[in-house]
């Protein structure tokens, strides 16, 4: 058999790893973005933030919210001169465990998670559940941010994502 034609298959993986390598360097993911980028140029290629928050040092913190499907929400955070300072995945326990029961508002929750993936009532609570997906350390969850008719938050709670758990065979 000729060396080109076994040369060949190689040559067709090579190619195609070459395009997918290129076709993911076009693309933004907010991790890999370096302190000291313009903000003009992340959103370029980021696109538009779910929620632009002011900072008080004169800056903003874009909110990239993966949600309702996604299991992440990210922080990126500029200076007044519009540069990136800092970016942060923030949809993780440590994060809900920083609400302050009766003293955080549905406003400070939407601006830290950006909008729920779901809003539901139930009969035992009167008001909003704000239901967040996301991974704890890899394992999916949900957490449930209750707010009361006044817009407060009154607890958390954390449930199994039970779309992933698998039904034993019956």
């Amino acid at each position: 058999m000729p060396l080109s034609l076994l040369l060949l298959p190689r040559l067709r993986i090579l190619l195609t790893a070459s395009l997918l390598a290129l076709g993911l360097a076009g693309c933004m993911v907010p991790q890999w973005q370096k302190p000291g980028m313009p903000q003009a140029e992340v959103e370029k290629g980021m696109g538009k933030p779910t929620v632009v928050v002011p900072l008080p040092d004169g800056g903003q913190r874009l909110v990239y919210s993966q949600q309702p499907a996604g299991q992440q929400v990210y922080h990126m955070d500029f200076d007044a001169q519009q540069r990136l300072v800092r970016v942060e995945q923030v949809l993780d326990t440590a994060h809900f465990f920083a609400l302050r029961n009766g003293v955080d508002t549905k406003d400070a929750v939407y601006r830290e998670f950006g909008p729920p993936a779901k809003v539901e009532r139930v009969y035992s609570f009167k008001g909003d559940i704000w239901t967040y997906r996301f991974l704890d350390n890899t394992f999916p969850r949900r957490a449930h941010v209750h707010i009361d008719p006044q817009g407060v938050v009154q607890k958390v709670m954390f449930t199994d994502e039970s779309m992933y758990i698998r039904e034993p065979n019956r």
